[in-house]
This record gives structure tokens, sequence and C-alpha cells, in this order.
């Protein structure tokens, strides 16, 4: 039953008693929500830093233009056919002495290249009167015969992978022979960062070290070209750490690689297509948008 004090407030003020009891009646609700146990948020496991790699894409670009297809070759001899039909004669006379064995030897040379270009009756002048000079001149020019370099080098034909001249038509890149988990692997030249270390830092530093200074290189950007990630091993613990590796291009510009032969077994400059057969599988997948197809 409610007290004399409540009924005579009601009188007074029935809005406080309703909010007097209003709050006598919340409060067991209130007491009974604070014993109830109160479970810890769930936070999740944290992971662990990867170890970074910087590897060098080591680029020695062609020597010499590649072999041109026919078609190439027919037009190339049709451009110059036109170039010559439609050019000024040479004034030969602004400098050559008249009658020198200068002249002479360059007007035979101009009928060789006219015949070259137009087929046997050009190049030839009837109407020229003989001369001993020329005639001289023309036989000890008998032996000299334009011809162009050979496009296949010896290093070809030895099979030395470890020769910069050879395959001088494609783009060659440096491989290193190491062993990891007791097999022997091709890879190219990578180092550890180390801490507080930039990536192209590590990445001069890690070629200065894999392939010895006996060289001139010069590293492309100061970005990296591409990344991989290698797969873990098939037996791991939870403290393994996954391996991150930037690949940086660089070119070499003379000299010769020198790795350490403590830890690398042997090196070879190699096309693309060799690439493929010396390295793993999941390797190869991960480096070959990186290189050059030719």
């Amino acid at each position: 039953m409610l007290s004399r004090s409540v009924l005579s407030s009601c009188r007074r003020s029935p809005r406080a008693v309703l909010s007097h009891s209003f709050a006598t009646e919340v409060q067991p609700t209130e007491s009974g929500a604070s014993t109830s146990p109160v479970t810890p948020p769930t936070y999740p496991k944290k992971t662990s830093r990867p170890n970074l790699h910087t590897a060098i894409i080591l680029n020695r670009s062609p020597l010499i233009t590649r072999t041109p297809t026919p078609f190439e070759k027919n037009f190339y001899a049709y451009q110059a056919r036109i170039h010559r039909a439609l050019h000024n004669p040479f004034p030969t006379e602004f400098y050559f002495k008249q009658g020198s064995p200068l002249e002479t030897r360059f007007t035979i040379e101009e009928r060789r290249r006219e015949r070259k270009a137009f087929g046997a009756p050009f190049g030839v002048d009837k109407s020229e009167e003989p001369n001993e000079a020329a005639e001289l001149m023309e036989i000890a020019m008998r032996d000299e015969v334009d011809e162009s370099m050979p496009r296949v080098h010896d290093s070809d034909i030895k099979k030395d992978f470890k020769s910069l001249n050879r395959r001088g038509q494609r783009n060659l890149y440096l491989l290193l022979k190491t062993q990891e988990n007791g097999k022997d692997v091709w890879r190219f030249p990578q180092g550890n960062i180390e801490k507080d270390e930039f990536l192209h830092v590590a990445a001069h530093r890690s070629l200065d070290a894999e392939c010895g200074r006996h060289m001139d290189t010069w590293i492309v950007s100061r970005n990296p070209i591409g990344v991989h990630h290698p797969p873990k091993p098939a037996v791991t613990s939870d403290d393994v750490k996954d391996d991150v590796v930037f690949f940086y291009k660089a070119h070499i510009l003379a000299g010769q690689v020198r790795p350490d032969p403590k830890r690398y077994q042997d090196f070879a400059w190699l096309t693309k297509g060799e690439i493929s057969q010396r390295t793993n599988e999941s390797y190869w997948l991960g480096i070959k948008d990186m290189l050059s197809d030719f």
C-alpha cells in the first residue's frame, strides 16, 4: 500500500510520483543486467611481416639487328632502287681531281652499285673510250668484295653460355646457379633488404655483392618492375615467414660477372626461351611477363 506521504504528493505533483515509481521499477532490471558475465572482444591474430628481397634482371641488349624476312629484304631493295633512280648525280668534279686514281676508283665502285641495284645492263658505259688506268684499277679491285660480317658468333657454335657475344640478335639475361633446400636452382641475382633500407639501394648493394664489381651496370629505375611471392615449402612451422621478391631492371654496359664461387656454382647468359628450360615452374610463371619476347 502506498503511504500517506506518497498520496499527498500525488495530489500536489502527479508527474513526480510517476517518475519516482518508474525509477523504482527499473532498478531491479539494471542490477540484474550488471550481474551477467561480459565476454571480452576477440581480435584477429597479428600476422608476421614477410621477408623482403630484391632481385635484379640484368639484361644484355641485342648487339645486331634482326635478320630481315624475305618480305623485308624485297621492300628494302625496292626502296633502294627508287632512291638511286631519283637522287641527284654525285659531283665528282668537286671532290676528285679529274683523271686521278681516286676518281677512277670511285667510278668503278659506283658502277658496281648501279649493277647490283638494277641488274646487268646497268653500270656499263659502252660509249666510254678504253682507259688503261681504269683497266688496271679494275684488275686490282677484282678481289675486293663487300661482304657482311657473319651473324653467328663463335660462342654460338661452341655453345658458350657465359659469353656476352652469343645470340647477338636477342636479349640475354643473367641467371645464377645456387642450392636451395638441397636442390640446384637457377634464379636472378637476389639479396635481402636490411632494416630501414630503400628498395633501390638494396638492389644496388645486392647486385655488387652477388655479381662482383668487375662490370659497368645501370639500374633503370628506382621503382620495381614486378613482384614475386615464392611458394612455401610443403612442411613448414608457424614461425616461417612469407617471402616477397621485388624485381629491378638493369643493363650491363661493359665487363663480365664474377659471382662468389662459395655461394654460386655457375652462371649463364640466357634468352627467355632458355630461361624457361632451367627454372622451376612457379618461378617461371612469376617472371615470364617481365622479360622481352625477342
